[in-house]
């Protein structure tokens, strides 16, 4: 288990937005500062929210960088059982993607302070 006095929740340095692709969404994580997406850059990778979102299913992660806009989006293949239409999920359109990253535990980076919204 992560020592959670060195943690902090990704919506310390970031903000998110997520919605639906037909079955696919698109998860966008936005660092509040260039030191922000630095890290992330690093730290948010493929593995990780895949990993994070494994018990949706998703059969691909893919991730780009918005480096004009400090953003890494994530695409999640097949996340969303069906999608809008045909999905049984309570959330079809995969909006709640978004808050629920801003809650994944990241180790906490040491210029912390420069990453925080103004």
């Amino acid at each position: 288990m992560a020592d959670v006095s060195n943690t902090i929740r990704l919506g310390e340095i970031a903000h998110a937005r997520s919605g639906d692709k037909g079955n696919h969404a698109n998860v966008g994580v936005i660092a509040y500062s260039q030191a922000g997406f630095d890290f992330l850059k690093t730290r948010l990778t493929v593995e990780c929210v895949e990993s994070y979102f494994a018990s949706l299913e998703p059969k691909l992660v893919e991730r780009f960088e918005l480096p004009g806009i400090c953003a890494i989006n994530f695409l999640l293949h097949e996340i969303l059982a069906g999608g809008a239409s045909r999905s049984l999920r309570i959330d079809t359109q995969g909006k709640i993607l978004a808050p629920a990253i801003l809650e994944m535990e990241i180790t906490a980076p040491e210029n912390l302070a420069e990453m925080l919204p103004t």
